[in-house]
């Protein structure tokens, strides 16, 4: 195994090849393996963005004749008959269905991307500066997208004050719930608490790097109603738990949520190919001059291919009746795992997900790092996140096969009982 080119020359930033030390050399669905042969079980599926796994065939043969025909790489935003065809299925597959007539807007290749436009935007709109976001949040490293992100490790890497956001409890933290929003409330709409209203609400349903925090209906809709009548626009950020992964497209769907902007990347895509998209309401959209908000990575022809593929899935109920049946075993699996420790190191462990988003919170960030450790070493690829890393998360593709996914189950009950016994 030769690391020596990496470790000579790559920055020191790089940060997952540290937790997964092999070189990677070919993968299919939810299997990675590396240059000696041997194969890692993917629970981390690019840190959410292989929902339809590694190497998908459907998607590759597409990518693959889009190629062989000269099909348009690279395009600004200008139009394409390959984005004409995302545009049109995204319509038909997710907008329509929902009663839906938001703007698709591409905004750059990665979530961050989609976040950065979506704060301006909403600026632009209300004519404030303010923007309300969550505690345990994550919303991306680029200035503005990181201000809203709450992780101090994070944080203290940008060197210049990170301003302009207003930090509410999430649900679950002290001071969080309704209450808290009462709260808020009761203060900015007095005239003398010396708080002004925000320009928009940012809120994850489900909380991805923050630990797995779900956050319930009522909360959400609390969020919607107090921006409502603030004049704030809601924007939910559905990056990491959106395309499928809690088992329906949006992880919000079914909730009778109507946000102004929705944040979309990582899956969005299919094959793992960068792409990031925002849904405006159009009279939100209406505020955006030509040329406002650009970027030279706007229009992936390849992403635009694979991510008209993925919405096939999406056309009947298939897949997610299959992510909702996983995410159950998922969830038993691990709440056997807590109850099995419940009586000693496992006193207080807690599990929450949605679908196929699923954590485990061991409650020590050094025995998180340890059950990372143990399972690369066991051929199983699983990410820590949440407050000092202890919460052991669990993303495989929605389109692993069941015994891949009951050997990982067996492969994580079996180093978390070595990681707890060390």
């Amino acid at each position: 195994m030769d690391t020596a080119p990496f470790e000579q020359w790559e920055s020191e930033v790089r940060g997952y090849c540290r937790a997964y030390p092999t070189v990677f050399a070919t993968a299919s669905n939810a299997r990675q393996v590396d240059e000696q042969g041997r194969s890692y079980l993917d629970f981390f599926a690019g840190a959410g963005v292989l929902n339809f796994g590694h190497n998908n065939p459907r998607m590759k043969r597409a990518m693959i004749e889009f190629l062989e025909h000269d099909g348009i790489a690279h395009s600004l935003d200008t139009y394409t008959t390959t984005k004409r065809d995302f545009v049109e299925r995204f319509r038909d597959v997710v907008l329509h269905p929902r009663g839906m007539d938001h703007r698709m807007q591409f905004t750059g290749p990665t979530g961050t991307n989609a976040v950065e436009a979506a704060l301006k935007l909403a600026r632009l709109v209300t004519g404030r500066t303010d923007v309300v976001a969550f505690s345990h949040g994550f919303h991306g490293m680029t200035l503005g997208s990181l201000a809203a992100t709450a992780n101090d490790a994070f944080r203290k890497w940008a060197g210049v004050p990170l301003r302009d956001v207003v930090r509410l409890p999430n649900e679950t933290s002290p001071g969080g719930g309704i209450a808290g929003l009462d709260a808020y409330r009761a203060a900015i709409t007095d005239p003398s608490s010396g708080l002004l209203p925000p320009a928009a609400f940012l809120v994850e349903p489900v909380q991805a790097e923050g630990g797995v925090n779900v956050a319930s209906v009522e909360w959400l809709h609390a969020i919607q109603s107090l921006a409502k009548d603030v004049g704030a626009l809601f924007i939910i950020d559905d990056i990491q738990a959106g395309c499928g992964r809690t088992g329906s497209y949006f992880s919000f769907d079914g909730m009778g949520l109507d946000p102004d902007v929705i944040t979309l990347a990582k899956g969005l895509g299919g094959y793992g190919t960068p792409i990031a998209m925002n849904l405006n309401k159009p009279e939100v959209d209406a505020h955006w001059s030509p040329g406002a908000h650009t970027g030279t990575f706007r229009g992936q022809g390849l992403s635009f291919v694979a991510g008209t593929v993925a919405l096939d899935y999406f056309t009947d109920d298939a897949l997610m009746d299959e992510v909702r049946v996983k995410g159950g075993r998922m969830r038993q699996a691990l709440d056997a795992l807590a109850a099995a420790h419940a009586g000693g190191a496992g006193q207080g462990w807690q599990v929450r997900g949605r679908g196929m988003m699923q954590g485990l919170d061991l409650g020590d960030g050094a025995l998180a790092k340890d059950v990372q450790r143990r399972a690369f070493e066991a051929g199983l690829l699983v990410g820590p996140c949440g407050t000092n890393g202890q919460v052991v998360k669990l993303i495989p593709p929605l389109t692993i096969p069941d015994d891949d996914l009951d050997q990982g189950l067996d492969v994580l009950r079996t180093v978390v009982d070595e990681a707890v016994a060390a």
